[in-house]
């Protein structure tokens, strides 16, 4: 075994810590609007109806990704699932196995070229940041996005540094960037292009490049994703692209989407909560990566992480994770410089390592009271259980930096994968799912086959239309509409096995219209609590049909 290679023990290791921050609330977080939810019916489709060229959010279409996530999800439904394919954990199991592969992987390139000890740190620490941790427990595509990242970067690195590379290393490549072709377009190819430009312009060179096989290569990369691509092209006449490409990406680069925009700077603003813990070592990761920037590994991080960087810096539409991406050439770096035994000197150099600590604890203190304080928003009793995890995440982020300040490299990487377990998973596993007004569709999916009068009725629901609803309640026994009159429409429609979620503002609108249908409606109960997807205070009524027993 190579004096590089991680241990039989190490490798365990990451993957005992990783499963154990990634599993908490799992399978019991509800499902996530509004992203997860279309995701996860438009899977529930595919998989229902066997088509897996066209992609639908019930009968609309979804024409914002390729189909391999789709795929991916739909192939776990139905294999660990079937015949219900109704159990939220299937649809998730894709974004934990690719976040695992993530971090397995950085943990690998990054033992092969600093050490099996920083291979190991490194891995670790990409398992406990918040933004993976939160990617590994929903069903989009950002986790199994980064997988296919990762595995082109690795290929990339050891073609780049390693004398005679060998040719599947290109083989792996390619395949990997078709991967990524049919998970989230053309993503995958700003990372690997972006990482190729900055490495040719620093090195004044590009005779490395035939190491990819540039003749062949691409075809594979082709094989993997053009067929599909050419299938949904014929299928919608050429409609994916228009609004995949031309409506869903071009339009972030240059003007904000769903209100989901920043000034330059959003994402470093943002950088300290979403690689918490690990963000603690931010700026000596930055010291030792200027310092050590001659090194040909050391210059394929930077090179990963700064051009990616800033290229999503500047696109107009801005999400927290659009940064996930450099997150493992960041956790290289971390690792290697708690491993880096050259002291910061000067007074600047120090000053900044003290302004970052007090930075890194304010995000710390954010994310700590982050639970009780939604207890406390929504008027309900803060468990004692949450104020001890609150407390358990203080006092073992003060542990990890008082490590980190004394150079204490293991004590270090153990209490901040301690205290991103403790406040990533407590919060994901215990907190969240206990926030019931938080939770609409789970409480509104229970009272509707609690008071449902057939086995398949049909829910009519306005102003609440979230896609977890739909997935809770039924596929096809959802119908969102966009009015108290359409919804009384609808009621009428579908005849006496109706039932009907209606909105306090859309209450009068809907008795006037239920009327006029001829539809005698009673009161079958009252949910309130908040659409998180849009911050409205909302208050539910669900009616059925028949005799009212004393309600409106």
């Amino acid at each position: 075994m190579s004096a590089h290679a991680m241990s039989l023990r190490q490798w365990a290791l990451l993957l005992f810590a990783s499963l154990a921050l990634f599993l908490p609330g799992f399978a019991t977080l509800p499902p996530v609007d509004r992203d997860e939810g279309r995701y996860i019916v438009s899977s529930q489709r595919m998989a229902a109806t066997g088509d897996f060229v066209d992609i639908r959010y019930q009968d609309q279409p979804r024409y914002l990704q390729p189909a391999g996530i789709y795929w991916l999800q739909s192939l776990s439904a139905r294999v660990f699932d079937s015949p219900a394919m109704d159990s939220v954990w299937a649809y998730r199991l894709p974004s934990l196995i690719s976040a695992l592969i993530a971090v397995l992987l950085t943990g690998f390139v990054s033992a092969r070229f600093f050490g099996a000890k920083v291979g190991l740190a490194a891995g670790v620490l990409l398992a406990t940041c918040l933004s993976l941790n939160f990617e590994a427990r929903i069903a989009k595509t950002d986790a199994t996005l980064l997988a296919a990242i990762v595995t082109a970067q690795a290929a990339l690195m050891r073609l780049y540094l390693e004398q005679a590379p060998k040719r599947w290393l290109a083989v792996a490549f390619w395949a990997a960037l078709g991967a990524g072709l049919m998970i989230k377009g053309p993503i995958i190819l700003i990372v690997t292009g972006a990482t190729i430009a900055a490495l040719a312009a620093w090195d004044r060179k590009i005779r490395w490049l035939g190491a990819l096989r540039p003749v062949w290569g691409p075809f594979i990369m082709l094989a993997i994703a053009l067929p599909w691509y050419v299938a949904i092209g014929i299928h919608t006449d050429g409609a994916f692209f228009d609004r995949a490409l031309g409506q869903s990406m071009m339009d972030k680069v240059g003007d904000s989407q769903q209100g989901h925009g920043g000034p330059p700077g959003y994402h470093l603003a943002l950088f300290a909560l979403m690689f918490w813990p690990a963000s603690l070592i931010a700026v000596r990761a930055a010291q030792t990566a200027w310092r050590q920037r001659a090194e040909p590994a050391v210059r394929f991080l930077i090179c990963w992480i700064v051009p990616t960087w800033i290229v999503f810096e500047l696109v107009a539409t801005k999400l927290p994770h659009y940064v996930l991406p450099t997150y493992p050439a960041i956790a290289c770096l971390s690792a290697l410089a708690l491993h880096d035994a050259t002291p910061v000197r000067g007074f600047v150099g120090r000053a900044a390592l003290i302004a970052w600590s007090l930075v890194w604890l304010a995000a710390t203190a954010l994310l700590a009271g982050i639970g009780p304080a939604a207890f406390r928003e929504f008027d309900l009793t803060v468990p004692a259980f949450g104020l001890a995890l609150a407390a358990a995440t203080a006092i073992t982020a003060l542990a990890a930096l008082w490590f980190f300040w004394r150079r204490d490299i293991s004590k270090t990487i153990l209490a901040l994968a301690v205290c991103g377990l403790i406040g990533a998973g407590g919060f994901f596993g215990f907190q969240a799912p206990n926030l019931t007004p938080f939770w609409l569709s789970p409480r509104i999916a229970d009272l509707a086959r609690a008071s449902r009068p057939c086995d398949d009725s049909v829910l009519v629901t306005t102003p609440y239309t979230e896609p977890s609803l739909v997935f809770l309640y039924g596929r096809t026994r959802t119908q969102l509409t966009p009015s108290g009159e359409a919804a009384a429409d609808a009621t009428a429609d579908v005849g006496v096995c109706a039932i009907a979620l209606v909105g306090a503002e859309q209450q009068a609108a809907y008795l006037s219209r239920a009327a006029e249908r001829g539809l005698t409606v009673r009161r079958l109960g009252d949910i309130s609590g908040r659409n998180y997807s849009n911050g409205d205070d909302l208050t539910l009524t669900l009616y059925g049909q028949g005799a009212d027993d004393g309600g409106e």
